[in-house]
């Protein structure tokens, strides 16, 4: 049985923070978001999944710099490979990767990252020059938000060391809300 009720609490919150008025009209509703799921073999995480079944399915209101996309979009700047996309399988990483100074061979990496890229997340939106940030759906890392470059990715949350956030797409908004930057924690390797 599904638990179609996320906590109403932090939906609220989620709503402040994109300043959404319009009573979920621009949200897509359950039916949708079940839809969604069985094509995709997956369950959304919470509260992202009540956030687009009950709120909004993307904002032009930050987070990130050029606004939250809807569930099935992808940045303008994605490129041919958008198709590829499955979400069923796990998202490879556990923790933050530099590929730009991977000193393997591209043979090696290669995979990997297009795994990184193509396998277990929803794409949240872009803040520009290959910057777009990620909820993990599928994996060991289900529930985090990551941003993912051109350069390496990154896991977002105070347990990496990056940020003082709270984890997870809630913490990631309330950060965001908060007027902090995103990586305001003390590890910046």
């Amino acid at each position: 049985m599904r638990d179609d009720h996320a906590d109403p609490a932090e939906l609220a919150t989620l709503r402040a923070a994109f300043d959404v008025s319009d009573e979920g009209a621009s949200a897509l509703g359950w039916e949708a978001v079940h839809a969604f799921e069985a094509r995709h073999g997956i369950v959304l995480p919470e509260p992202y999944r009540g956030f687009v079944a009950e709120v909004t399915d993307g904002s032009f209101a930050g987070p990130p710099k050029f606004g939250l996309l809807g569930l099935e979009e992808v940045p303008d700047d994605w490129g041919d490979d958008a198709g590829e996309r499955d979400l069923s399988l796990p998202f490879p990483l556990t923790e933050a990767w530099l590929w730009e100074d991977d000193e393997r061979p591209a043979d090696e990496i290669d995979p990997v990252l297009d795994q990184v890229r193509h396998h277990g997340t929803v794409v949240l939106g872009t803040d520009g020059c290959a910057m777009d940030w990620h909820l993990v759906v599928t994996g060991p890392h289900r529930g985090h938000v990551w941003q993912i470059t051109d350069v390496g990715a990154v896991p977002f949350g105070a347990e990496f060391g990056y940020t003082t956030a709270e984890p997870g797409f809630a913490g990631w908004v309330a950060h965001w809300a908060a007027g902090k930057d995103w990586f305001d924690g003390a590890d910046t390797a």
